[in-house]
């Protein structure tokens, strides 16, 4: 639909009203008791935006406009202001679509002369997210997991000739270096301007088998689904001419006569041991062609108003993606990937929030904002967007508690907070969490970048402390299989849809306690502060009211 009537659409929608306006507030969805209604609630709105006609509430489709509507009638029952300008809960995000014509493209591997073909959607794919349409022909390097982490002396790229060539890679990173700052180093921004910086022309990305979320068939499959660019050229990562990734199950094409092996390489990375680097004997040789058009995508901004005269000049950032990824490959006869838990969970955990607070009858002293965005799956677009463009001063943002796919599989009894060792975030959530029976838990598997991953980076990337969250467990136990479960079999598919089981109890536990530690954040005497030994300290912006209100410098 062109982008003219998809705005028609939404402003239709939102005076019309998407849905039924809240009920009263379900008593007691502010407390530490986990409450029915506040289950329920919940997953009513799970329902509305996990719902077949919403087509999976894909980045600027009709489906996504609805969603909008919906929340934004929410928010109004709530009692929460607008909050992107004026009278308007909409911010407009102005996206390009970017699709790899598979027709037009090609990818072979030529090794002593003779060009071997690679099939596109089986032994390799190339990304829409970056890459230059036309040909490229290069030199293959093995680089280890391709990092430049200067802060922990770590280098996969020193001493390693890049220049005009294509950098072989393993998706992870050494244990030596914590997860938060190995996942900052491995973000496409820093890995890009550090491939670049190497001469690097393009980059093919190689998973362990024992780490990866999915079957390969579903990576695969994504490859059709839009990637999305800014309009604004200046917000957009930096690209090179060539980016892909190959099936492990195929990886060995690219090591053939180098002397080493992929299972080699796995087997160092799996005892975490220091990866070698070398060239490989082969060349690549690709085209690519991309078809785009213009998106105009929305963030929804509401304002809970704080009751402090100060205090209320200040922005508690409540954050969760509103998009998934549409309608795709069908598994099973099912080509709507409805996104329940990913993250319809999240967005409705927003809205309960937002009702507990209003219910309290006291607002917080400083202004909570609810921030509902476009385009995470298409590489955090929403989130980044608005934190180079806010609503509000960048000085006056504090904190961003951000949800995305918390995953209440099982009852709430442990809780991991990534960027809980950063900032001083960490004690009400300790505080709150201990008092509810919660344990907290580190990241059970730092090398799914998790910290990097969903929209509190783009929030950390501004200098604001952040954190994520999502249902832990004991290493082992039976609640870590049903996680890694869950991945392989629904993550980022038809099946992540609303005939799955889920713990709303435990969906409500976390309501509560999210709410209180909004609240406990809102009403501080002093705004969270990174602590000192934090890498992300460095992005660290001016407070309210200073001159400029912009982030720091940074070496990226």
């Amino acid at each position: 639909m062109p982008c003219a009537s998809r705005r028609s659409l939404l402003a239709a929608l939102l005076l019309a009203g998407a849905g039924p306006a809240l009920a009263a507030p379900p008593k007691g969805a502010g407390g530490a008791a986990p409450s029915a209604a506040v289950a329920n609630a919940w997953w009513r709105h799970v329902q509305f935006l996990a719902d077949d006609s919403l087509q999976g509430r894909d980045t600027g489709s009709e489906g996504y406009a609805k969603a909008a509507a919906y929340v934004v009638e929410q928010l109004k029952a709530a009692g929460v202001r607008p909050g992107a300008g004026g009278d308007s809960y909409l911010q407009p995000v102005a996206l390009q679509s970017r699709r790899l014509d598979e027709s037009r493209s090609r990818l072979a591997l030529v090794r002593d002369g003779q060009e071997h073909p690679v099939t596109l959607g089986k032994e390799a794919v190339l990304t829409s997210r970056t890459g230059e349409p036309g040909k490229v022909e290069a030199p293959l390097v093995f680089v280890g997991y391709g990092l430049t982490i200067p802060e922990a002396g770590y280098d996969d790229l020193k001493g390693v000739d890049l220049k005009g060539k294509v950098a072989v890679l393993l998706y992870g990173g050494p244990g030596t270096v914590s997860g938060p700052l190995r996942a900052h180093h491995a973000s496409s921004s820093e890995r890009y301007n550090a491939l670049k910086a190497a001469g690097a022309v393009g980059v093919l990305m190689l998973q362990n088998p024992k780490q990866m979320e999915v079957p390969w068939s579903r990576v695969a499959g994504a490859r059709k689904m839009p990637a999305m660019m800014f309009e604004d050229a200046a917000l957009n990562d930096p690209s090179l001419q060539l980016g892909g990734a190959f099936d492990p199950a195929a990886a060995e094409l690219l090591f053939e006569g180098s002397g080493h092996s992929f299972q080699e390489v796995l087997a160092l990375a799996d005892a975490d041991k220091p990866l070698p680097h070398f060239p490989l004997p082969t060349r690549v040789r690709a085209e690519l062609a991309f078809d785009t058009a213009p998106v105009q995508a929305h963030n929804v901004v509401g304002v809970l108003p704080g009751s402090d005269p100060a205090l209320a000049q200040e922005y508690v950032v409540l954050s969760a993606h509103l998009d998934h990824v549409g309608v795709g490959e069908p598994v099973k006869g099912d080509r709507i990937y409805n996104g329940a838990m990913d993250n319809a969970s999240g967005v409705a955990a927003v809205l309960e929030v937002a009702r507990a607070l209003h219910a309290q009858g006291t607002a917080p002293k400083r202004s909570v904002l609810f921030l509902l965005v476009t385009g995470e799956e298409k590489g955090l677009m929403g989130s980044k967007f608005f934190a180079a463009h806010p609503t509000v001063p960048k000085g006056a943002l504090v904190a961003d508690l951000n949800l995305d796919m918390f995953l209440p599989l099982f009852p709430l009894t442990h809780l991991t907070a990534y960027g809980a060792d950063e900032s001083t975030l960490a004690e009400p959530l300790k505080r709150i969490a201990e008092a509810r029976g919660v344990k907290l838990t580190p990241d059970p598997e730092p090398n799914r970048m998790a910290f990097v991953r969903s929209d509190q980076y783009s929030f950390i990337r501004a200098g604001i402390p952040a954190l994520a969250f999502k249902f832990g467990f004991e290493k082992g136990s039976a609640q870590e299989r049903l996680q890694k479960r869950w991945y392989r079999e629904r993550y980022h598919g038809p099946a992540d849809d609303l005939s799955q089981p889920v713990s709303k109890e435990g969906a409500a536990k976390f309501v509560g306690l999210l709410a209180e530690l909004t609240r406990a954040v809102a009403d501080a005497p002093e705004r969270p502060q990174w602590n000192a030994q934090s890498f992300f300290a460095r992005f660290a912006q001016a407070p309210a009211g200073s001159s400029s209100g912009a982030a720091a410098p940074a070496a990226h």
